[in-house]
């Protein structure tokens, strides 16, 4: 039996507050102060160490409400080691809650400790799809997969901006296995995006690509470390959300939006080639975070979607070539949505092949079924008041409501094929055809037919 949504909730955002505390005290000891400084009309905060520090000072992030909150705690604030594991085992026991391997959570571990995220980057892949179904209170399909690799991405400007720094990568990295070796770059071998052990695991660390296409290697001076440039980067780590990496006692990392995460995933799978296994892990991550988000967000992903549509020509393609290979259910969700309709599609219509009709009691609709070009079954109906209205079935018995049906079967199935096209979408992989959408769809017919 499914936990109830809102004790998952509730137990994931007090593991969230108390992880988030955690790492920020850890971060900071209790000699120090913090300072703020006004950049470009936003206020940053710093901590200031102790004189006997040598005052260094240290990034600690832009100003927000939850931010100045944990200033305010900082003095107050206590281990609760034993609180976190315990909500944690809640999550994973009870809830069924995802966990990363090993080896990947002491890795995100060792660079949460060094400051990789409090330096602003962002925990991205399949180790940040694993903190959705907790955030979401939503059980993920496929979310249980352990990966052999950890990705974290930085824009550059960031890693730039915040004036403080990790430890050497490498030297965060043989912390965990001291066979982490760095690995030369295809392009510049003088250059490291890239830390491997030898059992294979990998860290790749990625920047935006906003400028002009490059295959060069960027520096993030705030991680010590270069970083492979990629295109579409920048919309999915734009204003990260924090989370918790269920490892341990909990980590506190940032991972993208996942209605981001969701719509990156339609793009980039069309960016890989059509024998990459890659391409169908990015699809159904894709489909199974839409088919909740549409539930759970429906007004950050369809604002998340305009965002990413208005980018231009080449965005819209590969959305819409992305979401037209989606299985039907979250793909209709979504159009639905965005307010969209399915003639969005490239390569879509409907067909019928002349499958048996029969009569639904229930409904008091003739069913018939069709095919969606693009893959799957339509669930097609026609209400008795149509028929009745339209069709000249006045005060016919059931099976002579399906004779009508047959009678008038190729204008049906042209009426049905215009509104699940062209209408907006009602229920994902069906279309019901009432007795208002026969006049307005005979009127779409003609006007098509005409021009």
């Amino acid at each position: 039996m499914p936990a109830p949504e809102t004790l998952v909730q509730t137990t994931y955002a007090e593991l969230l507050e108390r992880c988030s505390a955690a790492d920020f005290r850890l971060s900071f000891p209790q000699q120090g102060s913090f300072v703020s400084k006004l950049i470009k009309d936003k206020r940053y905060w710093y901590f200031q160490e102790p004189a006997s520090e040598g005052k260094a000072q240290k990034y600690v992030g832009p100003e927000t409400p939850e931010l100045l909150d944990l200033i305010r705690r900082h003095q107050e604030m206590r281990e609760d080691e034993a609180e976190r594991r315990a909500l944690i085992s809640t999550l994973i026991r009870s809830f069924g809650s995802p966990r990363p391997s090993p080896q990947g959570g002491a890795v995100v571990a060792a660079l949460a400790t060094a400051g990789v995220f409090r330096l602003r980057g962002v925990l991205i892949g399949t180790t940040a799809f694993q903190t959705y179904p907790p955030m979401l209170a939503a059980s993920l399909p496929g979310a249980r997969f352990r990966t052999e690799d950890v990705d974290i991405a930085q824009f550059r400007s960031i890693s730039v901006a915040v004036a403080d720094e990790t430890p050497p990568m490498l030297d965060v990295l043989k912390q965990v296995d001291p066979t982490f070796s760095p690995v030369p770059h295809q392009v510049d071998g003088r250059k490291v995006t890239r830390y491997q052990t030898d059992r294979h695991f990998r860290v790749d660390f990625l920047t935006p690509n906003e400028g002009a296409d490059t295959s060069k290697p960027q520096r993030l001076p705030a991680l010590r470390t270069d970083a492979e440039p990629l295109r579409f980067l920048d919309f999915l780590i734009r204003d990260p959300e924090p989370a918790v990496v269920l490892h341990g006692a909990g980590i506190a990392v940032l991972v993208p939006q996942p209605e981001r995460f969701a719509l990156h995933k339609l793009i980039v799978s069309r960016r890989r080639s059509s024998g990459n296994p890659k391409r169908d892990k990015d699809l159904r991550q894709a489909e199974t975070l839409l088919d909740v988000l549409v539930q759970k967000r429906p007004f950050e992903l369809a604002q998340v979607w305009h965002e990413a549509y208005d980018r231009g020509r080449t965005w819209r393609q590969l959305l819409v070539e992305g979401l037209a290979v989606a299985v039907i259910r979250p793909r209709d969700l979504l159009l639905r949505t965005i307010e969209q309709t399915r003639s969005l599609l490239p390569g879509v219509n409907l067909i019928f092949s002349n499958p048996p009709a029969r009569y639904d009691f229930d409904r008091d609709v003739v069913v018939f079924e069709g095919q969606d070009t693009l893959g799957g079954r339509v669930q097609c109906a026609i209400s008795r008041e149509a028929l009745e209205d339209h069709f000249d079935a006045d005060d016919l018995e059931p099976k002579n409501r399906v004779r009508k049906f047959l009678d008038h079967r190729s204008e049906i199935e042209a009426l049905a094929r215009s509104k699940y096209l062209s209408a907006p979408v009602e229920e994902p992989g069906s279309v019901l055809i009432r007795t208002e959408d026969v006049p307005l769809s005979r009127a779409a017919q003609s006007k098509t037919r005409r021009s």
